[in-house]
């Protein structure tokens, strides 16, 4: 038995999100020790591969991946080591890969998940808004009216709300969440990890108006506080519970 060679199974390996330094040590070892890597994007995880020194075969798995493709690489996880990665971060988070992990998993196979960055939860952190409750509800549709439907359902969500967004249509989704959730706290967050960091903090009407002239570049996770009387709701719970401690 080769001990250099991993168990087979499916190994959902996160990446870095814009720093290579941000890469786990187990990852890299996995990248390096798969039979098989499946990428969002080849030439994008080529570099990846490069940076690790891996000489495992690529190919391509992502939103355009036929049933037959995926029923392909089930077939093999019996016999081989198979690492899904995304272009950057946490797979299946906003990103293709949950078909092939349920899968992977309806068939027998192990399934194995090597956490690391994700946008979402790094965002989350730099905001200073609550993190006790949160939604993460990916990219809001592109056309107006089913983005002021998909706002709609959110508005009485008792939670902090997440999103990945594009500098070309932040000003306008910051406007629509404005009107479809009144005007609350929130952040948008870009470049995480990258030269470039950057956190900004306001109303929502505050900014739509600083980035209505002058779109963003760069990777965008917009993050818009709860409620308010959800935010007071949670203070006196906690003043409760500290009461009841003491």
């Amino acid at each position: 038995m080769d001990v250099d060679r991993l168990p087979p199974g499916l190994y959902v390996v996160a990446t870095p999100i814009g720093n290579l330094g941000d890469l786990t040590p187990r990852a890299a070892d996995t990248l390096r020790r798969a039979d098989l890597v499946l990428a969002e994007d080849k030439r994008v995880s080529a570099k990846l591969l490069a940076h690790t020194g891996s000489k495992a075969r690529l190919a391509n798995y992502n939103d355009h991946s036929t049933e037959s493709e995926r029923e392909a690489v089930v077939a093999r996880l019996g016999a081989e080591a198979i690492a899904l990665v995304s272009d950057a971060g946490t797979p299946l988070i906003s990103d293709p890969g949950y078909k092939l992990v349920r899968a992977a998993r309806a068939a027998g196979h192990q399934v194995h998940t090597l956490p690391g960055p994700s946008a979402v939860i790094a965002a989350l952190t730099l905001t200073g808004l609550p993190t006790d409750r949160f939604l993460f509800a990916g990219f809001l549709p592109a056309k107006a009216k089913a983005r002021s439907d998909a706002i709609a359902e959110l508005a009485s969500i008792r939670a902090t709300l997440a999103f990945y967004e594009t500098g070309p249509r932040l000003a306008d989704a910051l406007a629509a969440l404005r009107d479809g959730l009144g005007d609350r706290d929130a952040a948008v967050v870009r470049e995480i990890s990258k030269l470039h960091e950057e956190c900004m903090t306001g109303s929502l009407s505050e900014l739509a108006v600083r980035y209505q002239s002058k779109p963003p570049k760069g990777e965008i996770t917009l993050v818009v506080g709860p409620p308010a009387e959800a935010t007071q709701a949670t203070d006196e719970e906690l003043d409760s519970a500290l009461d009841r401690a003491l």
